[in-house]
């Protein structure tokens, strides 16, 4: 059967890393197809023609369609594809790692597995919110009052400079209209911001459950990471909206988000501070051998060597009954 157009898999290094990517596009009533490089949304209005390795998350509405070949496009170059609801509360896929190597993946295991190194891992993600102040010594109960006290100044502070009233926050993602306005807000905000994190973590190469001050859910270290830019992205913008109250809320929501995440550069922050959490210098180049094999002794060992020894093989034949 003859090849068809477009279906050639790209070559992983030549894809840009998720730091040079734009941070996400919200989609609905549409279908989605492919065309070489490109993936086609296709309304009542016309196809439109969207790069794929540009992109780093795609939120997919109601009414949304997806054709094989533009899912097989999306996972080849490691987009995010996240389907939500219609005010966008939910995540359900993603797409595949931009690195073959899995470098971070082991280190992010050892981490979170050693009660010693997963507190210092905590400490650093409580270091990004209080730049100004030494938390190497605090406790995770310290840590919990500290985080629990700066994000109740932050809801006080929104609320007193946009005058919205504010009862305390209610997420109710199978009702989302059973909310308030603020609350709406801020529900599809951070699904925004949920989205774009998951994109990172998985194109690094990195496990959305392993987290550290969350723990127990398979988007775990989404939540960690997520919650490292909420002060200053999401809630601002859902109380400032909440204040317009616009006829589309989420839209209204979304858009600010998007816009926000290229003027502070959160996606390339993202990718920064996973690196930073993990001690983890750049990778290297990709290589073509990235599959070892594991040695007690040494660490790794080249794959894809037949490692018979014939004198190690004879010894062990003549020591057996």
């Amino acid at each position: 059967m003859p090849q068809q157009p477009g279906m050639i898999r790209p070559d992983l290094q030549a894809l840009p890393q998720i730091k040079d990517r734009m941070t996400f596009l919200y989609l609905e009533h549409c279908t989605l197809g492919r065309q070489d490089g490109a993936i086609t949304v296709t309304d009542e209005q016309g196809v439109v023609h969207i790069p794929a390795a540009a992109i780093s998350v795609l939120l997919l509405g109601p009414g949304t369609r997806v054709t094989h070949r533009a899912m097989e496009l999306m996972g080849d170059t490691g987009v995010g594809i996240v389907w939500v609801g219609e005010h966008g509360v939910r995540y359900y896929a993603h797409g595949r790692p931009l690195t073959t190597r899995s470098n971070l993946l082991i280190k992010q295991a050892q981490l979170v597995s050693n009660t010693r190194k997963h507190l210092t891992v905590v400490r650093k993600m409580y270091q990004l919110r209080f730049p100004q102040e030494d938390v190497s010594r605090l406790t995770m109960q310290q840590l919990r009052g500290r985080e629990g006290s700066r994000v109740r100044n932050v809801y006080r502070k929104a609320a007193k400079e946009t005058g919205v009233v504010w009862n305390g926050r209610m997420y109710r993602p199978d009702d989302f209209a059973a909310g308030d306005a603020v609350n709406q807000a801020l529900s599809a905000a951070h699904a925004c911001l949920y989205g774009l994190a998951n994109a990172v973590i998985v194109a690094l190469g990195c496990a959305p459950g392993l987290g550290f001050v969350h723990v127990g859910h398979e988007r775990s270290f989404v939540y960690d990471i997520a919650d490292l830019y909420k002060a200053e992205i999401t809630i601002p913008i859902a109380f400032q909206v909440a204040a317009q109250l616009p006829e589309d809320l989420p839209v209204v929501v979304r858009r600010r988000v998007r816009d926000a995440m290229v003027e502070h550069h959160i996606l390339e922050r993202m990718v920064h501070d996973i690196r930073w959490l993990f001690a983890s210098e750049e990778e290297p180049p990709e290589q073509l051998e990235t599959v070892y094999l594991w040695d007690n002794q040494v660490g790794t060992v080249a794959n894809g060597i037949n490692y018979y020894d014939e004198k190690e093989e004879d010894e062990i034949s003549s020591s057996s009954p």
